[in-house]
């Protein structure tokens, strides 16, 4: 992969830094004060973070520190306990998952979640069903928008698995796919929606350098053609530094570091926290 021309990061109100790109448009997330208690513990305490509209931003940090919750209360599967969701400036507050996903948000999870027993084409073709679908009544019936629109939903789950080069196995079925093309699929389903705010969760988990290399080039490619933010949690540090431009590390639910890759790169309390016990445990 040739060498990434840093993203000029700059700054934005609200202690934030966004690409240069996207200033004069609003953000894709504002996340302010956002926390969750379970049983009296607190998982997430004080969140905040704003995604530039097309921004690869990266949270880390150590296992347990509370990344997958982050993506579970943006996504509403857990409520807030305190603080605000905004997506593209709406207040997500009375929202449950699907009409957050409705609203532009949609994720992977660190568990593959596919449709084992179905086809490949078809695990897209439920993603489209936010944009293209029909209503029972003409599913039924079989009537002419039916045949229309299952037509336009095949053109378009061959045009999004082409993405990854997967339309050749467009009739495979899901489950019987290797490890890394049903991480794939689960980007593509997910593509599917017409999001605004893509979130990764540990998209290179079980891949091989080659398959994260692969991955790297074609989450740029997502954001270059579909002009959407990304967010991604990852524990591959050469991905993580690679492709994303902003960063934030959490670390016992809280954010103790925010900023570009550089900048986290030589911040002390992160090294502390996490870059240096990757290094101690690879040594």
């Amino acid at each position: 992969m040739s060498e990434k021309k840093r993203t000029n990061m700059v700054p934005f109100p609200s202690d934030a830094i966004i690409p240069e790109r996207d200033l004069g448009t609003r953000p894709v997330l504002d996340a302010r004060h956002l926390g969750v208690e379970f049983g009296g513990l607190k998982a997430v305490d004080d969140f905040n973070m704003i995604i530039g509209r097309t921004e690869i931003a990266g949270l880390i940090g150590p296992n347990g520190a509370g990344k997958t919750t982050i993506f579970n209360l943006i996504t509403k599967v857990y409520q807030p306990t305190t603080g605000t969701i905004l997506i593209d400036g709406k207040d997500t507050a009375n929202m449950n998952t699907i009409q957050v996903n409705k609203a532009g948000i949609a994720r992977t999870f660190q568990n593959i979640r596919l449709f084992d027993k179905m086809s490949v084409e078809d695990n897209v073709k439920i993603g489209l069903h936010n944009g293209l679908g029909y209503s029972a009544a003409t599913g039924i019936l079989r009537l002419p928008n039916y045949w229309r629109k299952e037509k336009l939903m095949h053109e378009k789950a061959l045009e999004l698995l082409s993405i990854f080069d997967m339309q050749d196995m467009a009739d495979a079925t899901a489950g019987s796919l290797p490890y890394g093309a049903q991480r794939r699929l689960e980007i593509v389903r997910a593509l599917a929606t017409s999001p605004k705010l893509l979130l990764l969760d540990e998209p290179a988990a079980g891949m091989n350098p080659h398959e994260t290399e692969e991955l790297m080039e074609n989450i740029i490619k997502i954001r270059d053609t579909f002009q959407i933010a990304i967010m991604l949690i990852e524990h591959d540090m050469n991905l993580v530094m690679g492709i994303c431009e902003g960063i934030a590390v959490l670390n016992y639910g809280s954010i103790i570091a925010k900023g570009t890759p550089e900048q986290i790169q030589s911040n002390p309390l992160v090294i502390e926290a996490y870059l240096g016990k990757q290094k101690e445990a690879k040594a």
